[in-house]
C-alpha cells in the first residue's frame, strides 16, 4: 500500500475507520447503543473480515445525531426514524435547489 492511498482513506468519511469499541469511546455512549442503530436500520457498519463491526465518520455523524435525540428523550427507534426523515428532508431539498437551478430561464433584455 503507498502512502499517498493510505492518506486518501484518512480523508475519506465513508472509510470504515473506526471498531466498535473505539466508535463507541468517540460517540460517548456503549456498544449497545450502536448496535441498537444498526437494528434500527439508521446505519449498517461494514465487516472486517473477521466479522467485527467497522464504522466511518459519516456513520459517526449520524449515529451522534440520533444520540442526541436519546439524551433529549427520544426512544431510539423514535431517534432513528427522526435521523432518517431529516436525511431524506435535506435531499429532497438539494434535489428541488437543483431543479429549480436547471430550471431557470434566463431573462432576456428586449430592445423596447
Amino acid at each position: 500500500m503507498t502512502a499517498e492511498s493510505s492518506h486518501d482513506r484518512l480523508d475519506d468519511d465513508d472509510y470504515p475507520a473506526y471498531t466498535m469499541g473505539r466508535a463507541a469511546e468517540v460517540l460517548g455512549t456503549t456498544p449497545a447503543f450502536l448496535r441498537a442503530i444498526g437494528e434500527a436500520r439508521l446505519i449498517t457498519p461494514l465487516r472486517s473480515d473477521g466479522g467485527h463491526r467497522r464504522y466511518s465518520r459519516y456513520q459517526l455523524k449520524i449515529a451522534a445525531r440520533a444520540r442526541e435525540l436519546v439524551d433529549q428523550g427520544a426512544p431510539v427507534e423514535a431517534a432513528c426514524r427522526i435521523v432518517i426523515l431529516e436525511d431524506q428532508l435535506e435531499e429532497a431539498q438539494r434535489n428541488n435547489e437543483q431543479l429549480r437551478g436547471s430550471n431557470a430561464v434566463p431573462h432576456r433584455t428586449t430592445g423596447v
